[in-house]
């Protein structure tokens, strides 16, 4: 019997015909259809790619504009600095170049926390940690600013960093600082120093043993006369030393 086809002039042709191939067939209908899927994609990365150039250069101009305000704000306290330290004496200055190349122990010009914490101590000024801290955030300079390219004939020493932050301190703004900081500070602070080291041991008064070592320590050839007159002359409670108080009253006239 033979078979009837009940759509005369017309081919019988399955789905997955029509997909493997043929021409003009679903496959170039297919390509066509994902062009605008593949180009909008296409615009979005570039789109992305974009914003995330913009992003990158948002934070390089902040952070270059954060850095020009941070060096303009160390250039005007190291200016005022400059004034401060020509008011002080010879004998402060010197001080402060001295405590500054003692504790330069790398000796590269620089300080950084742990040096500038020692070096300020030993001028009288013991800061906490945060202090210690927001002065290297104030005047510091980044540690990896000062790695210069040598050449291969010489070998420049390592620079090392160390303490919790890598920011350190030249010695202009340490002069300007400490300038600054002995010109602000209250007249009896220094003169409570210059008792504790009369007082040897910490008893909080001064006794002729005191006297005679610090006139020997200065090589001061004065009489044990001179030095019990001394004595006598400013013990006001007559307990035979010269109590903080006392001291301190001396030294205000």
């Amino acid at each position: 019997m033979a078979s009837t086809n009940p759509f005369p002039g017309r081919g019988f042709t399955s789905g997955l015909g029509g997909h493997r191939g043929g021409p003009g067939g679903a496959v170039q209908s297919g390509g066509a259809a994902a062009g605008p899927s593949n180009a909008g994609f296409n615009a979005s990365a570039a789109g992305f790619g974009a914003g995330g150039a913009t992003t990158h250069q948002q934070r390089e101009a902040q952070r270059l504009e954060r850095e020009r305000a941070e060096r303009a704000e160390r250039e005007r306290l190291e200016s005022a600095g400059r004034g401060d330290l020509a008011e002080l004496s010879d004998e402060h200055r010197e001080e402060i170049n001295e405590a500054f190349q003692l504790f330069d122990l790398d000796k590269d010009g620089h300080i950084d926390y742990h040096e500038l914490k020692v070096a300020m101590k030993a001028l009288g000024f013991d800061l906490p940690k945060n202090e210690i801290l927001n002065v290297l955030r104030t005047h510091g300079v980044p540690a990896t600013s000062l790695a210069k390219p040598t050449s291969s004939k010489t070998a420049a020493p390592p620079i090392t960093f160390t303490g919790p932050t890598r920011l350190l301190l030249p010695l202009a703004s340490f002069q300007a600082i400490m300038a600054h900081r002995i010109l602000t500070r209250d007249p009896r602070d220094e003169i409570l120093r210059a008792f504790d080291l009369f007082d040897a041991g910490a008893k909080g008064n001064i006794t002729l043993d005191d006297l005679r070592r610090v006139a020997r320590e200065l090589g001061e050839g004065l009489q044990e006369e001179e030095l019990i007159a001394m004595i006598e002359e400013f013990d006001l409670d007559g307990d035979g030393a010269i109590g903080r108080e006392e001291f301190v009253g001396i030294c205000l006239g």
